[in-house]
């Protein structure tokens, strides 16, 4: 199982809106297949695996199949593998975790057991539901998992009172974070991280990976020249305006990136109105982003974690001492008003990242 779990792994960043599965095939005391599954919209592990068997000359007949996930009983864009398995001969099915999904939890179980197989489960599922957490998090809540990254210095500081950012950490994190980049189906900034940086907001690793870039801008202050909207990845580029945004403004852009116009969260005297975040959420989900990386100024990092939005964080820190009061936080907004409020963190993980740290966590 501690195989199939690896072998799953290496679906990272291309199955979604599918989860991440492995599968073995042992008869005989022998391995006599492998697979997992490599993209959306292809054959799931189990499939995969039976292929390799009979690639290799083997018969699946009465092997026993360890695969990380419960199989699936339901046509999708691909047939059940229940009915893969059956048709095998397959003995034995080990399976890891419960498919999460209300639906059809225990379904593909039941199928096999009345097809005269043996089911063994809860095998290393703890292990097989944190490698799917994202997967997990949005079939049940029909929302993408939100991570908030910030890079900073030691203070909690992400930049300069002028802005200046580059590079607080070094080349090993920023290599880090560009895998986390690689993992997520969409990437969110606010419109003063494009005013003041002018990012690209792409996913620069050895294999490439097209990611959908969401921009907060309730009063389309976008500008046209902005990278995100010029560059050869503009139509991935979505830009949330307010209904009170110059029309003028709004037109401009939509000729060049996608426009959605959403409704604005209640603002103080004063305040800029900000987008309905949760609003957002659900309609993200809708469209199958699973998973939301933040990359936002200290202002929107805040609106995610103080908001009860966010469910993970990944914070590099850089041996560095910004100091100022002005310098830009890692995370502003107003602020927990006692300790009561603040935001606890858990299952916490640090890891040293060339001269950087990297705390990774949940958020309770």
């Amino acid at each position: 199982m501690r195989q199939a779990l690896r072998l799953a792994q290496r679906g990272y960043g291309a199955t979604s809106p599918n989860p991440m599965v492995g599968a073995m095939l042992v008869k005989g005391g022998k391995i006599i297949g492998r697979g997992w599954h490599r993209k959306a919209g292809g054959p799931h592990a189990e499939i995969e695996a039976l292929r390799d068997a009979q690639k290799h000359g083997s018969s699946p007949r009465g092997a026993t199949l360890y695969v990380t996930l419960e199989p699936c009983c339901t046509h999708g864009r691909t047939p059940p593998c229940t009915e893969a398995i059956i048709n095998a001969g397959i003995k034995h099915v080990v399976v890891a975790a419960t498919d999460p999904n209300p639906k059809h939890a225990g379904k593909g179980f039941k199928i096999l057991r009345r097809a005269g197989i043996k089911v063994t489960s809860e095998i290393l599922a703890a292990e097989a539901t944190r490698l799917n957490e994202v997967f997990n998090h949005w079939i049940v809540q029909h929302t993408p998992l939100v991570t908030v990254k910030a890079a900073m210095t030691l203070d909690g500081k992400i930049a300069t009172a002028r802005g200046e950012s580059k590079w607080i950490t070094g080349e090993p994190a920023r290599a880090v974070g560009m895998k986390l980049r690689y993992g997520s189906d969409a990437i969110l900034v606010g419109v003063n991280t494009i005013l003041t940086d002018d990012p690209s907001l792409t996913v620069r690793t050895k294999t490439p990976k097209l990611i959908r870039r969401i921009v907060l801008d309730s009063l389309a202050r976008t500008p046209l020249t902005a990278k995100v909207v010029n560059d050869e990845h503009a139509a991935l580029t979505t830009i949330m305006v307010g209904k009170h945004a110059p029309k003028s403004r709004v037109a401009a852009l939509a000729k060049k990136v996608n426009i959605m116009v959403a409704p604005l969260a209640k603002s103080a005297a004063g305040q800029r109105p900000a987008i309905q975040l949760a609003w957002l959420l659900k309609k993200l989900g809708a469209e199958n982003v699973t998973s939301l990386l933040v990359e936002g100024g200290g202002e929107v990092n805040a609106s995610f974690l103080l908001g009860g939005l966010a469910r993970r964080v990944a914070f590099f820190y850089a041996p560095k001492i910004l100091g100022g009061r002005d310098a830009r936080k890692g995370v502003a907004g107003e602020g927990a008003k006692s300790l009561r409020e603040v935001v606890t963190l858990s299952e916490v993980e640090w890891q040293k990242v060339g001269d950087d740290l990297l705390l990774t966590a949940r958020v309770e």
